[in-house]
């Protein structure tokens, strides 16, 4: 049998899928408790600082670029969403705090040793072929001061393959339900999900598909943009075990 190794999505595709749809019910998806957990394993995986400077690439809707500006940081947060960066922009007036806020594809970062950090948070690696997510490390580390420190979370590929797909999972306020489908295909590396919303009497089908790399891969691609070493944790910077359902990288250029 043959199979697609490209099965990359398009530009398109990407701000389809990131739209209203993907904004409702994100309070279920990811609760403030949750949101809060993840910036302080970021805070801490990535030794920062009050005063340093962070870019969160795939920043959504803001709920971790905000939170990491609340604790002191000074926050860059690039995204291809308009829609997404709107309601960022918005919860960061809201909370009174001053994030940068960029529209923009993060295979062609506008800034040259600008961060002391970098972090792709929530599996927002992996949207491309192989060459231009290799292409978004290369613009990460050349956004990267001497030093500084990239942050990748990912789903654990090894726990993918051993548990039954596809997964389901269903979130519901009243008349309003969203139900995600994943898959994994082993052969591609590339999880993919199907989702479908229910809202306002109309029903709605969206597809997405990332590509999953081991360790070894990330070790591989990140020394060739650059980096000088490379560490791997479980969830939320806890030991990784291959059972574990995340696989976090820190590399250090």
């Amino acid at each position: 049998m043959n199979y697609d190794m490209s099965n990359a999505i398009s530009l398109p595709e990407i701000d389809s899928y990131f739209d209203e749809d993907h904004l409702h019910l994100s309070d279920l998806v990811n609760p403030p408790e949750k949101s809060d957990r993840d910036v302080r394993a970021i805070w801490e995986l990535l030794s920062l600082k009050q005063g340093g400077s962070v870019l969160e690439l795939g920043c959504g809707y803001g709920r971790i670029a905000n939170r990491l500006a609340e604790r002191g940081a000074r926050v860059t947060g690039l995204d291809i969403s308009p829609t997404l960066l709107e309601k960022a922009k918005a919860d960061a007036a809201d909370r009174r705090v001053e994030v940068e806020y960029v529209l923009g594809d993060m295979r062609s970062i506008p800034w040259q040793d600008r961060f002391d950090s970098a972090f792709l948070w929530y599996t927002t690696f992996g949207y491309f072929d192989d060459a231009d997510n290799e292409r978004v490390l290369h613009e990460a580390a050349s956004s990267l001061r001497k030093g500084g420190r990239l942050l990748i979370d990912q789903n654990n590929r090894f726990a993918l393959q051993r548990d039954k797909s596809p997964t389901y999972h269903v979130w519901q306020r009243n008349d309003d339900i969203k139900i995600n489908i994943f898959s994994y295909d082993a052969l591609t590396d590339r999880g993919n999900s199907e989702r479908i919303v229910v809202r306002n009497g109309c029903v709605r089908r969206t597809r997405f598909s990332v590509r999953h790399y081991g360790f070894s891969e990330y070790v591989r691609m990140l020394r060739n943009a650059g980096f000088e070493t490379v560490e791997a944790y479980g969830q939320e910077g806890e030991e990784f075990t291959s059972c574990g359902p995340r696989l976090v990288v820190v590399a250090h250029k």
